[in-house]
């Protein structure tokens, strides 16, 4: 069991048979009245973000979210792949279950698979990955106007914007939960 009063980021909790995540929370202590929490928490099957004020002696039960490494291995129609590092067993994934994040990923990397009580609801994948631009207009002489961008396309498919002195064949860095471009790949 957990009360309110000891929330903090990233404490996950089942409330009403869903399971929540906090995002922020604060202590308050008004003048007059009761103190109270002021949350902001997700739902981590849904994603939806909610505020809400909660009695700090309000309790809930304690929701432990697993997160195992399992490889993507391949995608076939609307079902993806996923082997587990350690049995190698595989386990296939509806493409609901993917995040946005996920078409950064390529076929043989490592991601976490999120599961409660047994079922799957989401998919971490690394926060930083290196991709090769397959297709990007070539930057011309001259242009050297401060943060300009332009789109590229690269190998898994994704779309990003890279300064404009990226050609295709470079390896970058790109960050997963913004999308965007970091630097060149050091590789």
């Amino acid at each position: 069991m957990i009360t309110a009063g000891d929330f903090r980021n990233g404490v996950t909790f089942e409330m009403d048979g869903q399971v929540l995540q906090v995002i922020e929370f604060q202590h308050v202590k008004p003048g007059k009245g009761a103190a109270f929490v002021r949350t902001k928490y997700r739902n981590v099957i849904t994603g939806a973000v909610v505020e809400r004020s909660f009695n700090p002696t309000d309790k809930f039960e304690n929701a432990v979210i697993e997160r195992r490494d399992m490889e993507y291995l391949y995608n076939d129609g609307d079902l993806y792949y996923f082997m587990d590092t350690e049995t190698y067993e595989q386990m296939p994934l509806n493409a609901d279950k993917l995040s946005d994040a996920f078409k950064f990923v390529k076929e043989n990397t490592v991601v976490k698979v999120l599961s409660y009580k047994g079922n799957v609801f989401g998919i971490e994948p690394p926060l930083f990955v290196d991709l090769v631009v397959t297709e990007t207009d070539p930057g011309f002489r001259g242009d050297t106007a401060t943060n300009v961008t332009k789109p590229a396309v690269l190998e898994t498919g994704a779309e990003v914007k890279v300064p404009l002195f990226i050609d295709v064949g470079e390896k970058i860095r790109i960050d997963t939960r913004t999308g965007e471009y970091l630097e060149r790949s050091k590789e």
